[in-house]
């Protein structure tokens, strides 16, 4: 029974944010070392797509259709996009730098500035899986309104989408 319970905790703690909790401040830093809180988005939504490397395709289909949406100004300014990597596993002296060369070519491909979470401290506090990838949508105030990890389906990548636009039009 006490395995079966030590077993289970870790996988509890590594539950999504549930819709409607608050959710944490975190702090990342773009390639250049600019920081971004979370705290300083709210009052609007905000979009975070948290990946890795060998996660990053899992969601591709989701970032062409974003990319799609955000073509129009309406979306590029009412909605906070916090694309941020998990990198954790490459802070260290020299594979840092060579990250930070990657992470900028990702950013002017992307179009969007790619913030770096070095510490896994940001996957820990939004209690993240590693090495999936994770969409939360939060709301203005701060709210967790859709949490996914791994490859959404065309439902919920429709589901989210929708949500976007509600969150954008009166």
């Amino acid at each position: 029974m006490a395995c079966v319970m030590a077993l289970g905790a870790p996988v509890a703690a590594l539950a999504l944010p549930a819709e409607g909790e608050k959710v944490p401040n975190a702090r990342v830093e773009d390639a250049d070392g600019r920081g971004m809180e979370m705290k300083g988005l709210r009052g609007k939504p905000i979009l975070i797509v948290y990946e890795d490397k060998g996660s990053s395709e899992q969601n591709k289909t989701l970032k062409d259709e974003l990319s799609k949406l955000a073509k129009g100004d309406r979306y590029k300014t009412a909605i906070a996009l916090a694309a941020i990597a998990d990198v954790s596993s490459y802070n260290f002296w020299p594979v840092k730098g060579f990250v930070k060369d990657a992470i900028r070519d990702e950013s002017k491909k992307a179009g969007t500035t790619i913030y770096c979470d070095w510490d896994a401290s940001f996957r820990k506090k939004y209690r993240l899986r590693e090495g999936v990838s994770s969409v939360v949508l939060v709301d203005k105030a701060g709210h967790v309104i859709f949490a996914a990890d791994g490859a959404l389906s065309a439902e919920r990548r429709a589901q989210l989408l929708q949500m976007l636009r509600a969150q954008v039009e009166p």
